[in-house]
């Protein structure tokens, strides 16, 4: 056997992780190790952790699902050897095949950890590789010491303290059974140690399997040093076996997610209701309200308000922006915009600084401009929005035909007017207007107004043929009637101006005085109350009728250019 010999490099050689167990009390299709807290995959946390001790191998041992295991390893860390157990059951058996895929000639020190513990931390695993190097051992074990250890393989010391052997579960006697120190199944090994105690692990045991444990009770009968090294956080520890313990961990992990939020400078209204994945960062003075997910790698800048009732996934928020009552996936929000209530941003929205997206909008693959703004009841989807453009209430961009996408551009500080639909692919010009009710089916230049509308028809006594005898019926004759004894009145009054204007005229001629008449008359026809107020009402009408007439004119010609 090797001499063991003082490392001076306190990285581990290697780190293998492992995460070949079928994981059969999760009664799911999904292999354990992929199930999912915090944003990442059991597996992937335990990656994470491994490769935060910086070694200079790290190997993932697969076989149930293997390639589904496996592909999933490749993608969270490429650089990860990925080896495969035969049918030879045990961690013994794994950590075995790891090493078959290591190189050959590896010295120095090997931590073993598994792939559903997805608490532990690299800082627990540097501890345990610098306290087995302080020590000189050839087997270091992280334990815990747990009010209710059933399950987990009991630790057993000798009368000095040291490690003297791990017995399984389902190999224990009663008076070990009672022991409460339990092993962690995370080890730090001396490399030489471990292939040659390795070799001689059998599988006579209940389970009929090559236990990893094995290896310390050789160990120790070669008169090798085997320490414990304890740790306080039993969470780190823990691993997931089925749905609760997932739940239970997920828990504890959001617990410790949100608490880190804030100790960085986040304020966190209702940490009960609030839940960030693990690689989420919020900046300082963010105000994250009450039932927000925040989700995946989203990034949210400085002095922003999130929430409530707001989830994010993978979702970029820049400075000062504001996100309430909004799911959002795959987009950016720019600095200092305002988006929601209700507002859903799909993959590929893009919103620009002090921009807005307002309640019940929908967008996908859209680009809104800085300063551009989609306030009200509209779906964007493949749209670019220039800078300072607005689009009114109601607007659909019409993007898809049945068969392609098209695309429409609305130019820098354009107008589309409230219930308009564009049907891309569509180009509206900057600077130009698009009147409301419009459907947009051909270009619009910079500077022109778009109009497509009927002309109204108003018809006159459709309610009485159409609707007689109801409500609405009912509702038109009253005001109708109304509206005779107004226009009665109107006429009474004129006749009464009349009359008396008459009678001033008569008293004047009376007097003799024609010059009195003729003041009388300029002063009647300077006055605007002159004419009578039937004359006023139809010179009214009759202007705006002209004035109707010359507008429909006007919007004919434009459509036409």
């Amino acid at each position: 056997m090797k001499e063991l010999r003082p490392v001076s490099d306190l990285r581990p050689t290697a780190v293998i992780v492992l995460a070949a167990g079928e994981g059969t009390r999760m009664k799911s299709t999904t292999p354990k190790v992929l199930h999912t807290i915090g944003g990442r995959s059991l597996v992937a946390h335990a990656i994470r952790a491994a490769r935060g001790t910086s070694p200079h191998h790290l190997a993932v041992v697969v076989r149930h699902e293997r390639d589904r295991v496996a592909e999933h390893v490749s993608q969270v860390d490429p650089d990860a050897v990925v080896a495969d157990q035969d049918d030879v059951k045990g961690t013994g058996r794994a950590v075995e095949c790891a090493l078959e895929a290591l190189p050959a000639d590896l010295s120095g020190t090997v931590v073993v950890t598994y792939g559903d513990v997805p608490l532990l931390t690299s800082e627990t695993l540097e501890g345990l590789v610098a306290a087995h190097h302080a020590s000189g051992s050839a087997v270091t074990v992280i334990t815990a010491t747990l009010d209710d250890p059933t399950g987990y393989g009991r630790v057993l010391r000798d009368e000095t303290g040291a490690v003297a052997a791990i017995v399984e579960q389902k190999d224990a006697d009663e008076e070990q059974r009672a022991i409460r120190e339990v092993n962690s199944g995370l080890y730090a090994f001396d490399v030489a140690v471990l292939r040659e105690a390795l070799a001689e692990v059998g599988t006579d045991n209940a389970q009929g399997e090559k236990y990893l444990t094995d290896v310390i009770a050789i160990a120790r009968g070669r008169g090798l040093a085997v320490r414990a090294h304890l740790v306080a956080d039993l969470w780190q520890t823990e691993g997931v076996n089925d749905k609760v313990q997932l739940a239970r961990l997920g828990a504890e992990l959001n617990r410790r997610t949100v608490e880190q939020a804030m100790r960085d400078g986040a304020i966190v209204i209702d940490p009960a209701t609030t839940w960030i994945d693990a690689d989420v960062t919020i900046g300082p003075d963010t105000v994250v309200r009450p039932n927000t997910q925040i989700h995946g790698a989203t990034t949210i800048g400085r002095d922003c308000v999130i929430g409530p009732d707001t989830t994010l996934t993978d979702v970029e928020v820049g400075d000062g922006a504001s996100v309430v009552r909004t799911q959002a996936e795959l987009a950016e929000i720019g600095p200092g915009a305002t988006v929601g209530p209700f507002s859903y941003l799909r993959p590929g929205t893009r919103l620009g600084a002090k921009g807005k997206i307002g309640g019940f909008v929908e967008t996908k693959n859209a680009v809104i401009g800085d300063g551009a703004k989609v306030p009200h009841l509209t779906y964007c989807g493949d749209a670019t929005i220039g800078e300072g453009a607005n689009i009114g209430a109601g607007t659909i961009f019409a993007n898809y035909d049945g068969v392609t996408k098209g695309h429409t551009n609305v130019g820098a500080h354009s107008f589309v007017g409230s219930n308009s639909v564009v049907v891309a692919p569509r180009h509206i010009g900057d600077g130009a207007y698009v009147a409301a009710g419009s459907a947009v089916v051909s270009d619009v230049a910079p500077g022109q107004l778009a109009v497509t509308r009927a002309q109204q028809r108003n018809i006159d006594g459709w309610v009485a043929r159409r609707r007689a005898g109801t409500k609405t019926d009912e509702a038109a004759q009253a005001a109708l009637a109304g509206d005779a004894q107004t226009g009665d009145a109107r006429t009474g009054d004129a006749r009464t101006g009349a009359q008396a204007d008459a009678r001033a005229r008569a008293r004047a001629e009376a007097r003799g005085d024609a010059e009195a008449a003729a003041e009388a008359e300029a002063a009647l026809a300077s006055e605007p109350g002159a004419v009578s107020p039937n004359d006023r009402l139809s010179r009214h009408a009759g202007d705006s009728a002209a004035d109707s007439a010359i507008d429909s004119t006007t919007e004919t010609k434009d459509a036409q250019r």
